[in-house]
């Protein structure tokens, strides 16, 4: 990893681009501060109740996802942006830990790096509010900059935490030059522009996200299957619905549709789970073409499985080394 300096507030490398022709994923989305606070319950409305811990960690989509794939030993590159404050150095240094190339991530004077206030119960269960900062001044320019580096991808992988104008500027660009769209509409919104999904080749959602696109009520496999078919009228080849520990749904233009369930275990902390789902995947979709998407999913389940039975995002995330040759072979 060669060094980078500060120029107008942008990581730049001191080096040559040996690195970037070696990035197989290009990851352009948020970086988000975690503060997370571990309780018996979620507090009712109104209501103040004492926490049992308190952690803080490095988090948001894009950075968990290039984390995770990085962790599997993925060659990616984090576009992104942070303030000018105490967490934006501590993200991208814990990206470089887990072999991500942080080169060009800017840092603002204007806004501060991005935080999610996070709740976890007993169960696992989370709650989240993102306040999500310098991530939404990136502007579409910034992907025409980086267009040489977009180009020399195989797979371009974003997230709903960047402004919608630089995600469709970003994917415009992958499309270009014919590389591979991947697309976690994660956090959804009702009011979602769906032309962007033109753009896209994998769509990856939560149930939630599921309905927020299709209008569907979702409550039984049955709906979820019918709901990512009408997913690729907008323009996926493949729309991957993920269900917690009901499992996923796979569904292609080809004309599959595959429900993939997922091992039983005991959740600690189920923060980031979606995100080390979608890394492990794009991970395996470029590490390994070959594959049936379906088989693909089902890896990336297993290795998301592993990180709800430990506590924290990124730092709950598997290295290779931990996990069953299987896993990644």
């Amino acid at each position: 990893m060669s060094s980078f300096k500060i120029i107008d507030f942008i990581y730049e490398s001191d080096g040559d681009d040996d690195e970037c022709d070696m990035a197989d994923i290009v990851v352009f989305g948020s970086i988000v501060q975690d503060l997370i606070s571990y309780a018996n319950r979620f507090p009712r409305p109104g209501e103040s109740i004492r926490g049992k811990s308190f952690e803080a960690g490095c988090g948001g989509k894009g950075a968990n996802q290039a984390a995770q794939i990085g962790r599997l030993g993925g060659k990616v590159i984090m576009i992104g942006r942070v303030g000018n404050d105490i967490f934006g150095p501590l993200n991208i240094e814990n990206l470089n830990k887990s072999g991500v190339i942080t080169d060009f991530i800017e840092r603002s004077d204007t806004a501060g790096t991005a935080t999610a206030t996070v709740t976890v119960t007993d169960d696992g269960e989370n709650s989240i509010v993102v306040a999500l900062g310098a991530n939404m001044e990136i502007p579409p320019s910034r992907a025409e900059q980086l267009e040489s580096v977009i180009s020399r991808a195989k797979l371009v992988l974003c997230q709903y935490e960047i402004d919608h104008s630089t995600l469709k500027r970003t994917f415009e660009i992958a499309k270009k030059h014919n590389v591979r769209t991947f697309f976690n509409f994660a956090p959804g919104t009702s009011d979602f522009d769906k032309s962007l999904l033109k753009l896209v080749d994998i769509l990856s959602t939560n149930e939630n996200e599921t309905e927020f696109l299709t209008g569907s009520r979702l409550t039984c496999i049955e709906d979820v299957v019918r709901a990512s078919k009408s997913m690729l009228r907008f323009g996926p080849s493949i729309a991957v619905t993920t269900l917690g520990a009901k499992g996923v749904v796979v569904v292609t233009k080809a004309g599959t549709a595959t429900h993939i369930p997922v091992p039983r275990v005991k959740a600690i902390d189920t923060t980031g789970a979606g995100d080390s789902f979608c890394g492990s995947l794009a991970y395996l979709l470029v590490a390994r073409p070959n594959l049936p998407i379906e088989e693909q999913v089902r890896r990336a389940s297993l290795i998301a499985s592993v990180s709800v039975q430990r506590k924290g995002t990124q730092v709950s995330f598997p290295w290779a080394h931990e996990l069953p040759e299987d896993f990644l072979n």
